[in-house]
């Protein structure tokens, strides 16, 4: 029975990842620090649903993975042929604030993953990146051949410094690594920092939402079912060490993909979406555009879809729904 190292297991993508290794019969060693940069009894209860459907076949360890000595003796005596690196510090306006912990979480986190797997020979490591790190490109679709240079945040400078550390290690070590860059990622369990948890429960409550850049804002917004599908579908596909370029451009046995819903949405449509959802107007606080934000995201996922199978099914149109029926059991638990 094959098992997969999951990183940031408590989390959102890194929960709904497990759970569908899990589903189709593998095994999981799942890792967080359940900080708590938010309320770790969403962490807890993920686990918890997480425990109660797989039993032993997923076995979880409290630990902090920027500290190597910790990763290391936590691990040991456990076997595991792939690595799905999904923890870091989240969050483009938190690194403002706290950048020593993006540091920290996302570089030497990274690196010790990185570390790990090179020590222990492993066919794939699958590492999630950022639509973040296009910054302010103003040519759309991102395409992962464009430019990614000019971050407009810490964060999005840590998502671009852990793909070149990968590219070195593919290419001095031929170790096969998969880079993700997610956008804007949304459903059931997830973030209370992110727009849809925070618009969902202000508008719920009648409190006014923060709407910034007057709204002028768009995101591809892709449902957690189809990161979780192209999460698998890398998982399932190391890079071949050919020497033939791949997508992201390395030759070594690296690939870079977008992971998205090839739909650029206004936010003002999500904002309707979720008040028909929720059967109550919105009320708005226009607000000026945050530092380190993007006005848009938009993902060009050709390659993704070529090499992957990658195809994104569910439209906001369905998604916003599924997330207030969701986010309104949790608020009655």
């Amino acid at each position: 029975m094959p098992t997969t190292l999951v990183t940031g297991a408590a989390g959102f993508i890194g929960m709904s990842v497990a759970a569908a290794l899990l589903a189709r019969g593998d095994r999981v060693i799942g890792i967080d620090s359940l900080n708590d940069y938010y309320d770790p009894a969403l962490k807890h209860a993920r686990l918890a649903q997480l425990r109660a459907a797989f039993g032993d076949r997923f076995a979880f360890h409290r630990l902090d993975f920027a500290d190597p000595g910790e990763l290391t003796a936590a691990l040991k005596g456990r076997e595991f042929e792939r690595i799905v690196h999904l923890g870091a510090q989240a969050g483009v306006r938190y690194s403002v604030e706290r950048p020593e912990v993006y540091g920290q979480a996302n570089l030497v986190g990274h690196l010790n993953l990185l570390e790990l797997a090179r020590a222990r020979r492993v066919e794939h490591l699958v590492y999630a990146s950022s639509s973040s790190i296009y910054g302010g490109n103003a040519a759309v679709p991102f395409c992962v051949e464009d430019r990614v240079d000019r971050p407009l945040s810490l964060y999005a400078a840590t998502k671009r410094a852990n793909e070149l550390m990968s590219e070195s290690y593919a290419h001095l070590f031929r170790l096969p690594q998969t880079g993700l860059r997610f956008f804007t990622v949304y459903g059931p369990w997830g973030r209370p920092d992110m727009m849809m948890w925070i618009f969902t429960g202000k508008i719920l409550r009648g409190e006014p939402i923060p709407v910034f850049n007057q709204g002028r804002m768009e995101r591809d917004f892709t449902f957690i079912d189809d990161i979780v599908a192209g999460v698998l579908a890398a998982h399932d596909r190391a890079p071949a060490d050919d020497g033939k370029a791949k997508s992201g451009g390395s030759v070594g046995p690296h690939a870079l993909y977008n992971l998205g819903n090839h739909r650029c949405e206004p936010l003002g449509r999500v904002i309707a979406l979720l008040e028909q959802a929720i059967g109550r107007r919105a009320v708005r606080e226009d607000l000026p555009i945050q530092p380190g934000d993007v006005v848009r995201t938009f993902a060009d996922i050709d390659s993704a879809t070529r090499d992957l199978g990658y195809r994104p099914t569910t439209t906001i149109d369905d998604g916003v729904p599924r997330f207030v029926a969701w986010f309104r059991e949790w608020a009655d638990r």
